[in-house]
């Protein structure tokens, strides 16, 4: 087992809210770290989990989490190769907003039904 590691990107950014929309922001990482959030997950696992995600977009979500030191990236030396993501120590600590903000979706869906 090999692991891909990288050092997190230096953020150019003044603003500590610009720092974490830099990081997590946009439309697909918190659907990916919410699924991340309950396991570790193989790429064709998150493709299934999230439809509407091209491989291309996914691919690329995921390289920028686990350059900012998100998500962790494990290779198997196996034949197919076998890599798995999950969420690295700090990206541990995002869970309870990951929650938070999952449970703030679903009050909302319920008062915009009404």
């Amino acid at each position: 087992m090999t692991e891909n590691k990288k050092k997190p990107s230096q953020l150019d950014t003044q603003c500590s809210m610009s720092a974490t929309l830099e990081v997590i922001g946009g439309k697909w990482k918190g659907v990916i770290l919410y699924h991340l959030s309950q396991g570790t997950k193989r790429f064709n696992e998150l493709t299934r989990l999230i439809p509407n995600i091209t491989q291309r977009m996914l691919t690329r979500q995921l390289r920028e989490l686990e350059e900012h030191g998100i998500i962790l990236r494990v290779i198997y030396p196996q034949i197919p190769p076998k890599v798995e993501y999950s969420l690295t120590d700090i990206g541990q600590t995002l869970r309870p907003i990951i929650n938070t903000l999952t449970r703030w979706g679903e009050f909302y869906e319920e008062t915009i039904r009404k």
